[in-house]
């Protein structure tokens, strides 16, 4: 009977959290990272800044959003690459229900202030989201090759 190693031995998947690790080490992937979580925070606490505290179940929602995304991209649930890189799938997801909210939660809470708040930190949550989970992906295929225009 012969033993394999597990997966987390495989070479790729080493190569994979090496290459994530090296690409959030960057500047450019630590801002990702403070800016995500500044959103988070942001959101969690957007209900009371933007004045629409009063839509309890639209609060509470946010409250919810914004504590599971700022966990999900501050780092704090996942060190190593396949949980950090599908938190970052997952603060997409939180990001896109964020912008659809206010015309899901239960009573009438699709105010102005309400509806623009969620949709502006939706789309910054999404987008950054996005770049966290496009962070460690590998650039596949040859580079692309200049095209000469004739003379």
């Amino acid at each position: 009977m012969t033993t394999h190693p597990t997966i987390e031995h495989h070479p790729d998947v080493a190569e994979m959290r090496a290459r994530f690790e090296q690409a959030t080490s960057t500047p450019r992937g630590q801002a990702v990272e403070a800016l995500a979580f500044l959103t988070g925070v942001y959101l969690a606490a957007s209900p009371w800044i933007v004045g629409f505290n009063g839509l309890t179940a639209l609060a509470v929602c946010n409250l919810i959003l914004g504590i599971a995304y700022a966990l999900c991209m501050g780092g704090l649930l996942g060190s190593a690459y396949e949980r950090t890189h599908a938190m970052a799938w997952c603060a997409v997801a939180i990001g896109a229900f964020t912008i659809i909210s206010p015309w899901l939660v239960a009573g009438n809470v699709d105010t102005t202030r309400s509806v623009w708040n969620n949709i502006i930190v939706g789309v910054i949550a999404l987008l950054l989201g996005a770049a966290m989970a496009a962070t460690g992906e590998k650039r596949g295929g040859a580079p692309r090759a200049r095209r000469r225009r004739p003379a």
